[in-house]
């Protein structure tokens, strides 16, 4: 089984940092050194992995490295430049927010936007979030998984580096509280067409109650193990939802969805987008650490 929140994750703050680092290479900063400070966390940071991490020491609780742990928490996986993070941190200082950033630029960039307009309830993170939610976030503690223009790895042999795959979905369904949601936006066909197939397995159909088709005879195939194996085809864990107003950010300007750097751009070419929304409904599947 996963690791639970009722096995107590320890506190963990991270020490104060402030690392100022030279100008990226993509020109980000326009020349200025940046500084991530205290917004800006990396592995190194955090406490290692235990030598056993299906033990409950493998988890930690991100809402205790902000001032106010009792509010809401949201997180971003890949925040690009930031766009998204910076305009929803600053039009909602109501909710703590934890963007993942696998490009070590992207995250400098991102963190020392955040740190010069002095937001309180963000903390980006430099490391792979498919792994960090799978191995170190405990059970229920977040509310929106953020997911927009996630890399769509075209190429067959680069399929398995998709974020959404089965494991990511039961992750997100086991970190998110009830009622919570995971938004995602893509330009990509092919990838739109993967992601598809996944809902499928993982929502209701159109038409039929939820909590009517759920199964928690489920487990959630291992790394090595492509099959998906499950005692019940009738497997629901989601409830799927138009991306409609109420998901739309505050932050974004007329006629976006989002407002990512990445969402501009596409729209400048002309690209469609395609959007979803899965809403926990309940159950809880048996989760492979393996």
């Amino acid at each position: 089984m996963g690791p639970s929140a009722r096995d107590g994750p320890e506190r963990c703050i991270p020490p104060p940092v402030s690392r100022i680092l030279p100008p990226m290479s993509f020109g980000l900063g326009r020349g200025r050194a940046l500084d991530p400070g205290e917004i800006g966390l990396t592995l190194d940071d955090l406490p290692p992995l235990p030598d056993a991490p299906r033990a409950s020491a493998a988890v930690l609780d991100p809402r205790t490295w902000y001032p106010h742990p009792e509010r809401p928490f949201e997180i971003e996986i890949g925040t690009g430049k930031g766009a998204f993070l910076l305009e929803e941190a600053s039009h909602r200082p109501e909710v703590n927010f934890l963007g993942f950033e696998w490009a070590r630029e992207f995250f400098q960039y991102t963190a020392d936007r955040c740190r010069r307009r002095g937001l309180e309830n963000v903390r980006v993170l430099h490391a792979d979030a498919t792994e960090f939610l799978h191995w170190r976030l405990p059970d229920g503690v977040v509310d929106v998984v953020h997911l927009y223009f996630s890399d769509p790895w075209p190429k067959p042999r680069h399929h398995k580096r998709r974020v959404v795959q089965d494991r990511f979905l039961a992750d997100v369904h086991r970190i998110l509280v009830p009622g919570g949601e995971l938004r995602i936006v893509t330009d990509h066909e092919g990838y739109w067409g993967w992601m598809e197939e996944h809902f499928k397995r993982w929502t209701a159909p159109e038409g039929v109650e939820p909590s009517g088709v759920l199964s928690t005879e489920f487990r959630v195939p291992s790394n090595s193990d492509s099959e998906l194996r499950t005692q019940n085809s009738e497997l629901r864990l989601f409830e799927r939802l138009p991306f409609g107003a109420a998901h739309r950010p505050g932050a974004a300007a007329e006629g976006e969805l989002v407002g990512t750097n990445f969402e501009r751009k596409y729209a400048r070419e002309g690209r469609p987008f395609h959007a979803a929304v899965l809403r926990v409904v309940r159950g809880r599947p048996e989760h492979s650490m393996e």
